[in-house]
């Protein structure tokens, strides 16, 4: 029916009625079957030519007066070719977007990821200190939905030049992982990740990179020489070398792990999840030092920066690899200057442990001891695997690559090494 809505025909409405205003063409106040009136603005828009509905709110809370006005307010911007429904979705998918932009910047997103997927691999650390040291510093508090193809571009540059293509690779592939998570979750974001963005070939990524003779000695020189950065730093890189470890199997040595003069990686924390046994030598040995002045506990991590009142307490395994391999590289430049030598080329701390196998070679070391000192399976018969078999061949091993390193490090005055046959 039409007639002008007022209160007294408003309340006169039943279930399903349907009333008109005279007044202001498309004013429209329905009941429902519920009893409640609704007002509401009836409408075709002139773009698309489809009908719209616009409501203006519920009878009790506004009065039918206050209707009629938001009624004619939506008539002339639908007479300037305006559409009102539109215009509100759209402000409410801004503020929708507005609030998922405040609650979603990069660091919420990975802290999210971190928690429900990062946690308890065994490569979880690695992951995280990636986000640490190179992500969240850069776009951390930047929101998800503002972030663009040139971010991650500008981010991975960076990254490149710091610490290398292959960490920058490394790193793209941890944060496409996160962004990718959250793209399940989340109808809203689209990753800015594409392909292309990679500073690396798949064929570039295997690398072969062993460190000559005067370069073992360039890094020697400066772990010696290293100040500005974690006292246990020049002990830990060492260790990468004459125990041929990777990374972080050495930084998250711990005194539980040592027995006598042996070594027990357990396989939570080694790749091929197997126990790696290695035998301490004298070299290896002198890198494990005593116990943290501020240590309380019988027990402890060799290679730690946590203190307590000041004091080293051992409470926690050292992390700091990309600053600290920044300060040594410095200095490595540094002192290649001054002798008048070209930079040295880029390599990384995983490149010591390839380095490590190499020696082994030139000292004579049986290929499978050389193998077995890395942890690698000989024969691949892993049911009658023994963590504990050929000890003494890979104690000769390490202490034949510990023997290789004192030589290049203080070469003979004829500059000539001689080989003994060890480990055979």
């Amino acid at each position: 029916m039409q007639a002008k809505i007022t209160k007294t025909k408003v309340d006169a409405l039943q279930a399903g009625d349907i009333l008109a205003d005279k007044e202001v063409k498309g004013f429209v106040a329905r009941c429902l079957g519920s009893g409640a009136v609704t007002y509401g603005y009836r409408y075709r828009d002139k773009t698309t030519g489809k009908q719209r509905w616009l409501g203006l709110g519920l009878h009790g809370s506004i009065t039918a007066d206050q209707a009629r006005e938001f009624a004619k307010k939506a008539a002339g911007e639908v007479a300037n070719k305006q559409d009102p429904v539109g215009e509100i979705q759209e402000s409410r998918a801004e503020a929708k977007r507005e609030k998922l932009a405040e609650a979603n910047t990069v660091n919420t997103v990975l802290d999210a990821f971190e928690k429900d997927h990062v946690d308890g691999l065994r490569s979880g650390d690695q992951v995280k200190a990636a986000f640490k040291s190179h992500v969240r510093p850069r776009l951390g508090d930047k929101s998800i939905y503002d972030l663009k193809r040139s971010d991650i571009t500008t981010m991975l540059n960076e990254i490149k030049a710091e610490s290398g293509p292959v960490m920058a690779d490394r790193v793209l592939a941890h944060v496409r992982k996160a962004f990718n998570w959250q793209m399940v979750q989340d109808d809203e974001f689209k990753s800015p990740i594409v392909r292309g963005m990679a500073k690396t070939k798949p064929k570039e990524r295997q690398r072969k990179r062993v460190l000559a003779d005067d370069e073992i000695r360039d890094v020697w020189k400066a772990l010696d020489q290293f100040e500005d950065g974690p006292a246990c730093y020049p002990r830990y890189v060492k260790s990468l070398l004459l125990a041929m470890t990777r990374r972080n199997e050495s930084s998250g040595m711990h005194t539980d792990e040592l027995e006598g003069d042996l070594w027990t990686i357990p396989a939570s924390r080694y790749k091929n999840k197997r126990d790696h046994v290695i035998p301490i030598t004298p070299a290896i040995r002198e890198l494990i030092g005593e116990k943290p002045a501020g240590c309380k506990k019988n027990s402890w991590y060799v290679f730690s920066t946590t203190k307590t009142k000041g004091e080293l307490d051992g409470a926690k395994p050292f992390s700091g690899f990309s600053k600290a391999k920044r300060e040594l590289n410095r200095i490595i430049a540094k002192n290649r200057k001054a002798e008048g030598r070209p930079a040295m080329k880029q390599w990384q701390l995983h490149d010591l442990r390839r380095t490590g196998r190499s020696l082994m070679s030139r000292a004579k070391v049986d290929a499978d001891h050389a193998e077995r000192c890395m942890g690698h399976v000989i024969g691949g018969v892993r049911e009658t695997y023994d963590r504990y078999e050929y000890l003494e061949e890979k104690r000769r091993a390490f202490e034949a690559l510990a023997g290789m390193v004192a030589m290049i490090l203080n070469p003979p005055a004829n500059n000539v090494i001689q080989f003994t046959e060890a480990a055979q």
